[in-house]
């Protein structure tokens, strides 16, 4: 196609991703220092994407103030969905801006352009959809496909049995068929799902075409996954892996262990040690004698002096304050009544949690936004927005 027009899934909230999602949408969270939805764009141009309409719903406003109306000079058309009613529910808020094949992407789920670029390629007129398919063992979380011949025969949500699925790596190809079939599909409770349009194609007797591709794909569902997700940037070279900007200020006897990101205006003391795999983003502080390893660390947050941190998520705005130390996981997390046993997570700090210094973070520990850290306590559990941990 000389002209490629994709659609952007970017919606949802990520309510799993909360408390991180609780002042922004999904798409916007780090990975590495670069919003989810920025590696989704760059991806989907690498692939010769011409334009680009983006379904917004949760945190619109953020998701438009901080692209505008272009992305390196490729015009972006954002459609809102007023209520978050499901991937078909997106699909069809954005019907009126498609007349033809278009490619379908979700905003919150980093594709390498070369999954894109196979589904394209292996695209048909006549093909009523065509689906991008990974070979991965791990699709009991997501949704499995069954290829006979190349022609997609069911699709599983969630998947138990032991047939031979390939991973829906959520990059479509689609003619305009598919709103009728979003329309027509039985509707889950209280959505209209994507998936169960693909299914009505296939029970109408469409042709719906499967690719199997190689390439990244990585997604998170917990707030956790946002350190593999990174990590898996810079093992597969889409990230830097020695990234520092020009107006970053880094002591002469400071020690940048690779691979590591440093984001525009950041300070890094006297002494201190960062990396390796680690992601600071703009107007990060560490200072002297501080280590942060392992960790993903957003905008504006203070790292003081002889801290330790690694395994750690922030938000942004947090204060790490001097001598706490956060020695990385594994720890059990507490999710609701839900617990996830051994994850390598040393602790999660919502926007603006503000720790006082001098304390000491269990693993697995999660700590809701503005909740505030007294000097010398010990932290523990998963702690809701604006708690007062007293020492």
């Amino acid at each position: 196609m000389d002209s490629v027009s994709a659609v952007v899934l970017a919606g949802g909230e990520g309510s799993r991703l909360r408390p991180l999602t609780r002042n922004r949408p999904k798409p916007l969270l780090p990975a590495a220092t670069t919003p989810i939805l920025e590696h989704v764009f760059d991806q989907l141009l690498e692939a010769g994407v011409t334009d680009i309409t983006v379904v917004v719903g949760y945190g619109r406003n953020r998701v438009q103030a901080y692209f505008g109306p272009t992305y390196r000079n490729v015009p972006l058309t954002y459609i809102t969905q007023n209520q978050q009613l499901g991937s078909g529910h997106a699909l069809l808020a954005a019907e009126s801006e498609i007349d033809d094949t278009t490619l379908v992407v979700n905003g919150d789920q980093i594709v390498e352009s070369r999954i894109i670029s196979d589904v394209l390629e292996a695209h048909e007129s006549d093909s009523a959809a065509t689906l991008g398919l990974l070979n991965r063992h791990d699709v009991e979380s997501y949704g499995g496909v069954l290829l006979e011949d190349g022609a997609v025969t069911e699709i599983v949500e969630n998947p138990q049995d032991e047939r031979s699925y390939r991973l829906n790596a959520g990059v479509y190809a689609f003619e305009p068929a598919i709103f009728d079939a979003i329309r027509t599909a039985e509707s889950r409770v209280g959505e209209q799902s994507l998936t169960d349009g693909i299914v009505e194609l296939i029970e109408s007797d469409a042709d719906v075409q499967g690719v199997v591709s190689e390439g990244l794909w990585v997604d998170a569902t917990y707030p956790w996954d946002l350190l593999d997700v990174s990590f898996e940037l810079f093992e597969a070279g889409l990230v830097d892996g020695r990234h520092e900007d020009s107006s970053a200020m880094i002591h002469e006897s400071a020690v940048v262990r690779e691979p590591v990101v440093i984001a525009p205006d950041c300070e890094i003391g006297a002494g201190a040690v960062v990396g390796p795999y680690a992601c600071l983003g703009e107007n990060v502080t560490v200072g002297s004698n501080a280590v942060v390893e392992r960790s993903v660390i957003d905008t504006d947050t203070r790292v003081g002096a002889s801290a330790t941190v690694a395994d750690c998520v922030t938000g942004v705005g947090v204060t790490i304050g001097n001598g706490t130390v956060i020695p990385g996981g594994p720890g059990d997390v507490r999710v609701g009544d839900r617990v996830f046993e051994n994850e390598a997570l040393g602790a999660l700090l919502g926007d603006r949690v503000d720790d006082q210094g001098g304390s000491t973070y269990v693993p697995g520990t999660v700590v809701g936004p503005e909740t505030n850290v007294e000097a010398g306590a010990t932290v523990r559990g998963t702690l809701p927005a604006e708690t007062e941990v007293r020492s």
